[in-house]
């Protein structure tokens, strides 16, 4: 796989329909009537990834608030986001893209350098969809410190 090109603000968010654990499927356009905050994370029980699904399910009510939907999104199995979110308590909806080609149609799936090796992964990406299906703002390469609170600022204000 290739890294892809990502949607921008304004642009129709790409449809897609996953295994999921709340709503299983889950598929996108269905939650059309509600803002939808869409976060990619590399790895389930990794500490980045950990930490923002934790605050994520923190803040569900302040979303829900208004009237938002959460959906963190990653390459692993169902099984292993059932562990990871009984693990941690989360409430937050979890989609397992395991063939990759949600990732890919975000354009997340990219070259990535650890320890002097090239490798192809998710880079931590949030997009904030509104009640119509429309990418109303991008968070790329995601610092998990106060993510949360900037991504439901945004949500408050559309």
């Amino acid at each position: 796989m290739t890294a892809s090109i990502r949607p921008e603000a304004g642009q129709i968010a790409p449809d897609f329909t996953l295994p999921a654990l709340i709503t299983d499927p889950l598929t996108l356009s269905t939650l059309r009537g509600r803002n939808v905050v869409l976060y990619f994370y590399p790895k389930d029980n990794t500490p980045g990834c950990t930490t923002e699904s934790i605050d994520f399910s923190t803040a569900l009510a302040d979303f829900d608030a208004a009237n938002t939907v959460i959906v963190g999104v990653s390459r692993d199995s169902i099984k292993k986001h059932q562990n990871f979110a009984a693990k941690h308590d989360l409430t937050v909806e979890l989609a397992a893209d395991v063939d990759g080609e949600v990732t890919e149609a975000y354009g997340v799936w990219v070259e990535k350098k650890m320890y002097g090796k090239t490798h192809m992964g998710i880079e931590r990406a949030t997009f904030l969809i509104d009640a119509e299906g429309v990418i109303k703002e991008v968070w790329s390469k995601v610092k998990v410190k106060g993510h949360v609170e900037a991504v439901l600022e945004a949500a408050r204000a559309l």
